[in-house]
């Protein structure tokens, strides 16, 4: 005996309709555009506010750091799904609980718009509660709006689906524009006030959305086949069903480097600058490019699968994920031409066109494998592990978010910390710089001497040595690297050397309270080539090696999705390609 939430939809069938659907899906679609918007917005911004410099606003961490962070917070707010889910089964209602994610939200994405540290923190964490309770429960509350094998419940989704990717597309450009021209905390201020606006209309629509969502107490009689133990043949599609949450694993682990490592590349390492109208784009907006090729490709990409359906050729979902993988990893191969051309000349940075084909592959990959990875589930699990098994989707897909912040720290070389030499007397500019609370940045020529090494500066080619403290331990790490490479003076590496500005400045602070980290151009450039690679190879090999096995996978399912099309209805809308992996469509 359970209790379970229960939607009766009897409402929105004879309730006024608009453009042939019920009310109830306009406001739960500009709910959730707003929420994508506040979502995606503060996305779009946060390992770059992360890692920007104390004087411009931002924390001044280490890419590395900032990029475990990103992978530990993405990871938490899929997981946080799974009690989002739970609290919406057993106690509120899917409804109230998304009322409730949506007021953590507010407060989340407000917080972060404070300039402290522990608003930061807390932010963070109100918008990972949040998330966990709308993003688990408003999908499903789409699908309460129609009656079972309604044939408008499909082209609802679609239109719920568009909403998403309007709200994800509009936020990268919005908020990132904001963020550059007003500052950091003015951004995630912008992406606070698009949930309010969701939240507003969530409020005002109750009304359309009497009966859905609704926790209702209902005792279920015992069928017995939850007390049945597992057959052979639920046990061999839980096994394929394993298999593919390591596909899951495996596709986000490498997708989600969008967000993380390929925001800083945007930012660090691309030449984003338009000469003919004199305007540099900024970094944030390219997280809007893979919302818009999922508007633009996404319905091509549904009819592809269609046709291959219809000339009776391989369309299972197994095929579709690897070969969503496959597609995905070729998209790394221009981050690989990218880094080859930002290595080509010191301090070099790569052309735009390489990440937009790279967000391209990654969004034809992204439409082959998303939309097809919930509705597999519903297809193998066996009833009494459903809910189990839905759960641990979302583990394995908060794992690939981990896994992509994991990868991108280790992308990252290690700097050397460095402070300004107490005795030393400092350039004009430098002083000028540190009284304005401007960044300090050196681009430096590094060659080695007999027994250390001398920094110059790249324009003049003066020694400027003399400006910084170098540990002794660090000073003899970096001679290490220059022998192993077998750097002269003829043929130098070049090191970019940030200095933070303390944001307490006062006549008290000495030279040797400026604080800063020396990177090695060539080094960084060498592990952001070695990375991309990796993750082309292995993913691509990872996905023809499931096509490898192809047709025992498909036999171990015993016919799962060989469904009645009365059944295969249910699952549609998942299928038109507008999906995105954090919506929930049951």
């Amino acid at each position: 005996m359970s209790q379970v939430t229960i939607s009766d939809p009897s409402h929105a069938m004879n309730q006024k309709r608009m453009l042939g659907h019920p009310i109830g899906l306009y406001i739960l679609f500009f709910t959730e555009l707003w929420e994508r918007f506040s979502y995606y917005g503060m996305r779009a911004i946060l390992v770059l506010f992360i890692v920007d410099n104390v004087a411009s606003g931002g924390l001044g961490w280490t890419n590395a750091a900032a990029l475990s962070l990103y992978g530990t917070y993405t990871m938490s707010v899929y997981l946080a799904s799974i009690p989002g889910g739970i609290l919406a089964d057993r106690l509120l209602g899917q409804k109230k609980t998304v009322m409730l994610g949506g007021i953590l939200l507010c407060i989340g994405h407000l917080i972060l718009a404070i300039p402290t540290l522990w608003a930061f923190y807390a932010g963070l964490g109100f918008i990972v509660a949040g998330v966990g309770g709308l993003k688990a429960n408003i999908s499903t509350m789409v699908g309460g709006l129609y009656k079972q094998g309604d044939p408008d419940r499909d082209r609802g989704f679609t239109v719920f689906y568009i909403g998403i990717n309007i709200g994800a597309f509009l936020a990268g450009i919005i908020v990132a524009s904001v963020a550059k021209i007003y500052g950091w905390h003015y951004g995630f201020g912008l992406a606070g006030l698009g949930m309010i606006v969701g939240q507003i209309v969530f409020v005002y629509g109750q009304k359309y959305l009497v009966g859905v969502g609704d926790y209702i107490k209902a005792e279920l009689a015992s069928d017995g086949k939850h007390e049945k133990p597992l057959t052979k043949i639920e046990k061999e599609r839980i096994f394929v069903l394993l298999i593919s949450f390591l596909i899951v694993i495996v596709f986000w682990g490498s997708f989600e480097q969008a967000g993380g490592l390929m925001n800083l590349y945007a930012q660090q390492k691309t030449d984003r600058f338009i000469d003919l109208f004199n305007f540099e784009i900024p970094a944030g907006w390219f997280q809007s490019v893979n919302s818009f090729f999922i508007i633009t490709l996404g319905t091509a990409i549904a009819s592809f699968w269609v046709l291959m359906r219809i000339r009776e050729k391989e369309d299972s979902s197994i095929f579709k994920m690897a070969l969503g993988t496959i597609i995905m990893a070729f998209g790394f191969l221009f981050m690989v031409f990218a880094s080859l051309e930002a290595g080509a000349v010191p301090f070099g940075k790569a052309g735009m066109i390489w990440l937009i084909l790279a967000y391209l592959f990654h969004t034809i990959g992204e439409l082959c494998l998303s939309p097809v990875s919930l509705s597999f589930i519903t297809k193998l699990a066996p009833v009494k592990y459903a809910s189990i098994m839905m759960g641990i989707y979302f583990a394995a897909t908060g794992l690939g978010n981990k896994v992509a912040g994991i990868i991108g720290e280790a992308s990252q070389s290690e700097p050397v910390e460095v402070a300004f030499n107490s005795n030393s007397n400092l350039p004009t500019y430098v002083l000028d710089s540190i009284k304005n609370e401007s960044p300090v940045v050196f681009q430096t020529v590094l060659t080695p001497n007999s027994t250390n090494f001398e920094l110059l500066d790249y324009e003049t080619k003066a020694p400027i040595s003399q400006y910084f403290n170098i540990s002794e331990e660090e000073r003899v790490e970096i001679i290490k690297v220059l022998t192993e490479n077998n750097v002269t003076s003829e043929s130098p590496f070049h090191a970019l050397i940030s200095m933070d500005i303390p944001s307490d400045l006062s006549e008290n602070l000495t030279k040797e309270d400026y604080k800063g980290s020396l990177v090695i151009d060539e080094i960084q450039n060498e592990r952001e080539y070695n990375t991309f690679l990796a993750i082309m190879i292995f993913a691509t090999l990872f996905g023809a090696i499931l096509i490898l096995f192809l047709r025992p996978l498909k036999k171990l399912t015993h016919g799962a999705e060989a469904m009645h099309p009365e059944d295969e209805s249910e699952h549609r809308a998942v299928d038109e390609g507008y999906s995105r992996r954090d919506e929930v469509v049951v």
